[in-house]
């Protein structure tokens, strides 16, 4: 089988194809033959040694987290049913081991992709769906409330824009450029450029002068802190990311004020994850929720894949399709 190791933290160039022998399933364990596997920042800020603390790794290791693919083999004490199964599943252990043509996983973890489903809208839904459908939990948003998703077209960010609409609220999304823009208004969103000097200011001028109820943050650094100071007293910020490679400040000031929900704080989602994921896959399959799935790449152009996310040449979800 092939799989891509990092040996050392480093630049894209340390994602390197190897061949290794292909697992067995052990008892209580199932084997996925991969067809798609998702890319993403937390994968990039990993492999250049800047991941946040909750996803400590250290090389050599397998990057990645979620696949897609067809159950080929049982290990003793499973469901032979499992078996030509498609199926969305992470290999154990926590992060890392998605970067394969094969994975070994444990049926706990292993989810049926409903009939009808693409499984490359599957897989791209299967961790920032279920961790939308956290994030809105623990931060609700409501018909009437004005909302910043940033970046705002992203795997994650797209989803809460998603979400977030049909929910009623106002939601202005970060972005940049023209073509990311366009898809924020085609998802029911009004666009900002957030590399733009004053793009606070455009942010007030869609809400009429008014400050904004509810914060999504997967960029954090300068960004973070500048939407901090477009809330409202009382309003909500849920700090989900580190896309600029620092988590955002927040002073004990804005604390008082705010509701906050901070990154160390997403660890407690994940027990109830099983439901959030049947229930993003049963919206996706009744056509409610549709990922941006920006570029695919073929496993051996992980490094590709990681150059093009470091420079923000990419719209909604990367996948490696093995």
């Amino acid at each position: 089988m092939r799989e891509i190791r990092v040996s050392r933290f480093g630049d894209p160039g340390v994602l390197e194809q190897v061949e290794v022998p292909t697992p067995e399933p052990a008892e209580g364990e199932l084997r996925v033959a991969v067809t798609a596997a998702g890319v993403g920042w937390l994968d990039a800020l990993i492999r250049r040694g800047d991941g946040p603390e909750v996803f400590a790794i250290e090389p050599p290791y397998v990057p990645g987290g979620s696949v897609a693919g067809t159950v080929d083999a049982v290990g003793a004490g499973v469901d032979e049913a499992w078996l030509g199964k498609q199926v969305l599943s992470h290999a154990p252990g926590g992060y890392g081991g998605g970067y394969a043509d094969t994975v070994v996983a444990l049926p706990d973890d292993t989810f049926p992709i409903p009939d009808g489903l693409d499984p490359q809208h599957a897989v791209a839904l299967f961790d920032d769906g279920s961790t939308a459908l956290a994030l809105l939990e623990k931060t609700p948003v409501k018909a009437g409330e004005r909302i910043l998703v940033a970046p705002g077209v992203g795997g994650l960010g797209s989803v809460l824009v998603q979400l977030a609409r049909a929910a009623g609220a106002t939601v202005i999304a970060a972005v940049r450029g023209d073509e990311k823009a366009a898809i924020a208004r085609k998802l029911g969103a009004e666009p900002v450029d957030y590399s733009a000097a004053d793009w606070t200011g455009e942010v007030l001028a869609r809400t009429g002068g008014h400050r904004l109820d509810v914060v999504f943050d997967g960029v954090g650094g300068e960004l973070g802190a500048a939407s901090l100071a477009l809330l409202e007293n009382g309003g909500r910020f849920s700090g989900y990311g580190m896309s600029s490679g620092a988590e955002t400040v927040i002073g004990d000031a804005d604390r008082a004020r705010l509701s906050v929900v901070d990154m160390a704080q997403l660890v407690g989602f994940w027990p109830d994850n099983p439901r959030r994921v049947r229930e993003v896959l049963r919206q996706a399959a009744d056509g409610k929720l549709t990922p941006i799935i920006g570029r695919t790449y073929p496993l051996a152009e992980a490094s590709v894949a990681h150059s093009d996310i470091e420079a923000r040449r990419y719209t909604g979800k990367s996948l490696l399709l093995p």
